[in-house]
């Protein structure tokens, strides 16, 4: 991991996209604090490449809906993640936290969900409870990509997608692959299990930067994923490799 201890900044994303042509980015949460949260909007408020922000709040407080008033306040918070593949299963279930996600849709701010595959059958239970609330799946669930296994993950994807209120994020995959040996033949069937179940216009690519440089570039992995969907419509790709998150995260120009 010592390839991640340094600081990265805006300036570093601005080399990175610039490289790979992306236009602008959604910048996601790290740190669990609100100080992290006001950081990066206020990054985002001063660099245009970061056009929305994944804020955290801490949802199981009784005393969140104040803080979403005043974070929402700020224009470019989009969404909320808590590191949930760091929790039991038992805490995205409990009434404290289910509270807090039946706020996010009155301030319009999807849910990011940042789980392992063993989570997903309790995810699926947690986003039935909130049909109307925008979910967004990160890193495809992290599948078993290291030691190849496609079940039970790929069935579960598949449960999931049946439920119209959650988008998925092709991103996180090369460092749940073997970091030195991966190559664009070990993720293509994990994509194709996505690409089948959510369909184009519920993925979206995520770049995982600066966590993706411990096994890959940014340009090697934004140019994997665009060789992965090649053989989709122009149309199809676009959504993909963007209009899916503006659609998912409310990025609108009078936003």
């Amino acid at each position: 991991m010592a390839t991640l201890q340094r600081d990265f900044l805006a300036a570093d994303l601005a080399v990175a996209v610039k490289a790979a042509q992306v236009d602008t980015t959604i910048a996601v949460q790290a740190r669990q604090t609100i100080e992290e949260t006001l950081w990066l909007l206020d990054l985002a408020a001063a660099h245009s490449i970061i056009s929305g922000v994944v804020g955290w709040v801490p949802l199981i407080d009784t005393g969140v809906s104040k803080s979403l008033e005043e974070l929402t306040g700020r224009h470019n918070l989009r969404g909320v993640r808590h590191v949930l593949q760091a929790e039991p299963n038992e805490y995205m279930l409990s009434p404290a936290f289910q509270r807090g996600i039946g706020l996010l849709n009155n301030f319009g701010l999807a849910y990011d969900l940042l789980i392992h595959e063993r989570q997903l059958t309790s995810v699926i239970q947690l986003i039935d409870q909130h049909p109307d609330q925008v979910f967004i799946l990160d890193h495809v669930a992290k599948p078993l990509i290291h030691s190849g296994e496609m079940q039970p993950w790929a069935r579960l994807i598949a449960q999931l997608a049946e439920r119209p209120n959650v988008y998925c994020k092709i991103s996180g995959m090369v460092t749940e692959a073997d970091w030195q040996t991966w190559s664009p033949e070990t993720l293509q069937p994990y994509i194709d299990v996505v690409l089948e179940a959510f369909g184009p216009r519920r993925l979206m690519y995520g770049s995982d930067w600066p966590v993706c440089l411990v096994a890959s570039s940014y340009g090697r992995w934004i140019g994997t994923m665009r060789a992965a969907i090649s053989s989709l419509s122009p149309e199809e790709q676009s959504w993909i490799m963007g209009r899916t998150a503006e659609q998912a995260y409310n990025l609108s120009e009078e936003n």
